[in-house]
């Protein structure tokens, strides 16, 4: 395992800043309101030959009240402290030692745990000066850090790696799997079950559960195996209406939603078994789609029928299913209840099988054979003038998601409904369950020119394109009618 560095501290001195800087990367989300970070945070150091897994925590507080959501945010940190070889220590540089500052102190000297005193927002010589004050705290000599400058980073990243030494860490070794976790992200309306979700696959607390809408802010991603196969389970934040949406942190967390939604190789759709599929639902959804990822449907919380209604009330369910979610008919469902531990595991199961037909490939002997069936069931549709759709051949032409190319006569004429004959058959023919599929009509030596796509949308998605649909999601309005 590799050696874990944890940052602590109390709240709103820096320590989002300086995780985001330490990788070199925007994860955590920063922001000058107290109490943003709730969760634990997590992703790769590395620290010249070592490589450590840096954890970001909530702000340590004194004299919360238990049963708070901030007193869950202390648990969450406390665990962190208990888990790191290695502990980075911020203060704020510019404020006087608080309360929260020597309890936090307290903490980290009965842990044992090796501490880097950090004194952040050191970004002028008058505050550099003020850091001999944090003698106090016992912890030696605070190393000046300006997080947000990105000032005195490379120095307590040299620091890191001797602290990792002095604990016997192990350098990092290259491993083949590298990178072929299997990523799953949870999404859902707020207070759906999504965090609960994932602390019950752990079989322990691992991120922050309430009742009050909007705990999870940001996308918290949580390094987990199962039978032997490694996945990274991502708990996101709760995707509201667009109108609900409030400007600052709950604008970037929706941000962080939809890029964990890009990043995934499947998404678990969570939707409230007793209210039932909302307009929400089939807007998630639909981003889902746009960005070919895995799909499962889970309608959680069914502990909350009684027994002998659960019957009817599932009937009532798939039907409903079956009307508003009409253009997803191949992602498979599941009953689950994340408080009682129900068909949980069998989530995993699904997502491992639905990666394997993400990365299906199928002969072209066996296309042939498949599309001469499909020309004489239902031979070609769409025509103008003198001129007529025709198929000649098919061929695979990727994976993740599989892209299936048609060389065609004239396939600006096809009608649309033909591209849904053809999906529907190969799914019958060769599978695909919780699969999206991309069709694409060329003619014959066409490279990506003039086609048409069954699905209207490109084959392939640049970096710019997601965040430009990120956007949309966010600023386009609802397609459906309020319920």
């Amino acid at each position: 395992m590799s050696a874990i560095v944890a940052i602590v501290g109390r709240p709103n001195v820096g320590k989002s800043t300086l995780f985001n800087r330490l990788l070199g990367k925007r994860k955590a989300i920063e922001s000058n309101i107290p109490g943003t970070t709730r969760d634990r945070l997590y992703d790769t150091l590395t620290v010249g030959e070592y490589e450590a897994l840096l954890v970001d925590t909530g702000g340590l507080e004194v004299g919360k009240a238990g049963g708070t959501i901030e007193e869950s945010v202390q648990e969450q940190s406390r665990i962190a402290i208990d888990g790191a070889d290695v502990i980075i220590f911020v203060v704020d540089v510019r404020s006087e030692l608080t309360a929260a500052d020597f309890h936090a102190a307290e903490l980290l000297r009965k842990s044992k745990k090796q501490v880097l005193l950090v004194a952040n927002k050191c970004d002028n010589p008058r505050y550099e000066q003020l850091r001999y004050a944090l003698y106090e705290l016992g912890f030696g000599e605070p190393l000046p850090v300006a997080a947000l400058h990105s000032t005195g980073v490379y120095e307590l990243q040299d620091e890191i790696e001797k602290a990792l030494i002095a604990s016997g860490a192990h350098k990092a070794v290259k491993q083949e799997d590298k990178g072929k976790r299997l990523r799953i992200a949870f999404l859902g309306r707020p207070n759906v079950g999504k965090s609960t979700m994932v602390n019950s696959l752990f079989g322990k607390k691992r991120v922050v559960v309430s009742e009050v809408a909007g705990t999870t802010r940001d996308s918290t991603e949580i390094p987990f195996e199962y039978d032997g196969h490694p996945f990274t389970l991502v708990d996101t934040a709760g995707i509201r209406r667009r109108g609900k949406i409030e400007p600052g942190i709950e604008k970037y967390s929706l941000l962080r939603t939809m890029q964990s939604v890009d990043e995934a190789d499947i998404c678990i759709l969570l939707v409230d078994f007793v209210e039932g599929i909302m307009n929400q639902d089939c807007h998630v959804c639909e981003y889902i789609l746009e960005q070919k990822k895995g799909l499962i449907l889970v309608a959680n919380k069914i502990d909350a029928v009684p027994l002998e209604e659960r019957e009817q009330a599932e009937h009532m369910f798939v039907h409903q299913l079956q009307k508003r979610l009409v253009f997803v008919p191949w992602a498979p469902v599941v009953f689950a209840s994340a408080l009682e531990r129900r068909n949980i595991f069998q989530l995993l199961e699904l997502a491992m099988e639905i990666n394997q037909e993400r990365h299906r490939v199928i002969p072209k002997k066996m296309l042939s054979v498949w599309l001469q069936q499909c020309l004489d069931k239902h031979p070609p549709t769409g025509a103008r003038g003198k001129h007529k759709f025709t198929i000649g051949a098919v061929k695979q032409d990727g994976i993740e998601p599989p892209t299936f190319v048609f060389e065609c006569g004239w396939p600006e004429v096809m009608h649309f409904s033909y591209g849904r004959f053809l999906e529907n058959e190969m799914r019958n023919s060769f599978g695909f369950i919780g699969t999206p599929l991309r069709l694409l009509f060329r003619r014959p030596g066409e490279r990506g020119t003039r086609r048409k796509e069954a699905d209207a949308e490109q084959a392939v998605l640049t970096e710019a394109e997601a965040e430009k649909a990120r956007e949309a999601f966010l600023e386009n309005e609802s397609n459906f009618e309020e319920q």
